[in-house]
């Protein structure tokens, strides 16, 4: 029978198993892997196994599927639409496929592929699509093909004609990461994809810009006439307009949208002016630019929390919403960002609330860039460091002791 199998191709085919009983025979890393798409299709999984994975072991536990703590046994496969043969024990691995044979259930054999009936195809699945690769006995190869599909669905490369154009009116505020194009999240890059206008910051990812069509109209926020409306107003304002227009608006942002990006004043205007509004969060800039330094914001046994606070208005300003008394007797990580310019007021009103004058500090200039820089100091020659070094914006600032706790990454 294998024999007669491996002399053609096999036919491709997705299986509903909604309500359907799957039997799964064995508990380790093959059924780890299989499991979690068989319980997402609705199966009604049952596993046979005496032991298994703490993984496996923990989706028992919420009752995602039902396991019998025992070895196979002659019968198992009974009113089984599916079965997946993954044991350690190759007599009863056998036995199960002979099994599945004459109940023709369909088989898939993790340790004999030409002995199965089944075989399971490299999957993924972007907006609605379902890919799955066969490409015969290398599942190497079928990984790789699949990997491809699903990103060129993801980021727009490869059009999916009814859904790469849906042209939905309204917007989406993206938040664009620190500056690496490849940091966007995959939600970000295919509504850029899917844009009719994109209205840019200045710290979004600006070399994404160039993979757009171009019927896309881009939109640089910081050239955006302000007329009778101040700035913020002003972007306000356009991205109404155009979604008016029936137009897909991406807003595209650095970092994420709602740390220091002002992202919810422009939701909160959309809301009032009735514009469906979508919000993808992004990587900010507070976490991975320090972590792109090799600076972890926290570390066992030297920070247990770390403080994120804005430094575009000076300690001593009556516009100051920041409690600098209180943040100096904190003992965790104190992340800075817009702080360049207040530098050596924010270090000098640390120390004089009790920060210590020798605490390492570290400046990122431009971070996750192919411009990055670091410069190194202590709360003591914070602001003299800085200026020393013409460190301009943007830049992040990281106050605390897991600064000496660097490590080198890996260049990108």
């Amino acid at each position: 029978m294998a024999e007669h199998a491996a002399e053609h191709a096999a036919y491709p085919v997705g299986l509903r198993l909604s309500g359907r009983r799957v039997v799964v025979l064995g508990a380790g890393q093959v059924a780890q892997r299989r499991l979690p798409a068989l319980v997402a299709a609705g199966a009604d999984v049952l596993l046979v196994s005496p032991s298994a994975t703490p993984s496996v072991e923990a989706m028992a536990d919420a009752g995602e599927i039902r396991w019998e703590r025992r070895r196979y046994r002659a019968g198992d496969l009974a009113d089984a639409w599916y079965a997946l043969i993954s044991t350690d024990d190759p007599e009863a691995n056998a036995a199960a496929s002979e099994e599945a044979e004459e109940r023709r259930v369909w088989c898939v054999r993790a340790d004999d592929a030409e002995a199965a009936t089944a075989w399971t195809p490299a999957t993924g699945r972007s907006e609605g699509v379902t890919v799955a690769v066969l490409t015969g006995r290398d599942p190497r190869r079928s990984a790789a093909v699949r990997d491809a599909i699903v990103e060129g669905l993801r980021d727009g490369s490869i059009a999916a004609p009814h859904h790469r154009r849906p042209h939905t009116p309204g917007v989406a505020l993206v938040g664009g990461g620190p500056g690496d194009p490849d940091l966007i999240t995959v939600r970000g890059r295919r509504l850029l994809a899917e844009a009719d206008v994109v209205i840019a910051d200045r710290l979004g990812p600006r070399d994404l810009l160039a993979e757009l069509p171009p019927h896309v109209e881009v939109i640089d926020a910081a050239k955006i006439p302000y007329g009778r409306f101040m700035a913020q107003e002003a972007i306000n304002h356009a991205l109404i307009e155009h979604a008016k227009a029936g137009k897909a608006v991406v807003r595209l942002k650095g970092g994420d949208p709602f740390v220091f990006g002002r992202g919810m004043e422009e939701a909160q205007a959309l809301a009032e002016a009735g514009i469906p509004c979508t919000v993808v969060p992004g990587i900010s800039s507070t976490i991975s630019v320090p972590g792109a330094a090799g600076i972890p914001v926290t570390h066992r046994g030297v920070a247990h929390e770390f403080t994120v606070v804005s430094g575009h208005v000076a300690p001593d300003d009556a516009r100051s919403l920041v409690d600098w008394a209180a943040l100096a007797k904190l003992r965790g990580t104190l992340v800075v960002l817009m702080g360049v310019e207040n530098s050596g007021a924010i270090a000098a009103t640390l120390m004089a609330h009790g920060r210590p004058a020798g605490t390492p500090a570290a400046v990122i200039q431009e971070g996750t860039t192919a411009a990055q820089r670091r410069v190194d100091a202590t709360l003591e020659t914070l602001g003299e460091t800085v200026r020393a070094e013409g460190v301009r914006p943007p830049a992040v600032i990281v106050i605390g002791e897991v600064v000496g706790v660097t490590t080198t990454p890996t260049a990108r």
